[in-house]
């Protein structure tokens, strides 16, 4: 219950920021890497390697300072299977993609209306479809964080640069212990996605009239 606290207050607190007047629409449209991450199982592991990400968001401004957020993003990239021995268990079957839809929030920093530059942290909740080329997939719990900032121009486009993670997990089977005088009892077995990566985004706004 532990590794969902965190987004689920994150996702409530995103959701309380639509209680005011609505002001702009963005339509950003997203590009970045993501770092290679190593998947922990029972007897074997697995990997998601490195891979660039793009995708778009619709993103919606109750306050000048927050906003509430849709995102698609997707990667095409490789998840590499070792045995316990490190031999490669799926050699050439092994591409695959990562799709993620996420809703979530943004908190913009700074009380000056004219700032060129805003620094901004912001989370989304939702799923990650992992797909291989063979065709089979999964869809799974996900979330996101980020943080960076929003560099505005003289236009309606402005630039976003930042750093995010992103996590999924999957129950994957169960460990078994016996306590004595109890017997043995079964505890759900996990396994995780955390990718780090940098990104950034050109950002469209609209005024609502």
């Amino acid at each position: 219950m532990k590794r969902y606290l965190f987004p689920i207050v994150v996702f409530f607190f995103t959701i309380s920021l639509t209680a005011q007047e609505p002001k702009s629409i963005a339509l950003n449209l997203y590009g970045g890497y993501s770092f290679k991450d190593k998947v922990n199982f029972d007897a074997s592991y697995g990997y998601v390697n490195e891979a660039f990400q793009y995708g778009a968001g619709l993103e919606y401004f109750p306050a000048r300072n927050k906003s509430f957020e849709l995102r698609w993003l997707g990667m095409g990239t490789e998840f590499p299977f070792h045995g316990p021995t490190g031999n490669h268990l799926n050699e050439g079957r092994d591409k695959g993609s990562i799709n993620y839809i996420l809703i979530g929030g943004n908190s913009y920093f700074g009380n000056d209306p004219n700032a060129k530059a805003l620094p901004y942290i912001g989370a989304g909740l939702g799923v990650g479809i992992l797909a291989l080329k063979d065709g089979e997939s999964a869809t799974k719990f996900a979330w996101d964080a980020k943080g960076g900032v929003k560099i505005k121009t003289s236009s309606a486009v402005s630039v976003n640069l930042h750093a995010y993670v992103q996590f999924i997990t999957s129950a994957v089977g169960y460990d078994y212990y016996y306590y004595p005088g109890w017997g043995t009892t079964a505890f759900t077995d996990y396994a995780s996605i955390f990718q780090f990566g940098l990104g950034g985004a050109i950002c469209f706004g609209f005024k609502k009239k």
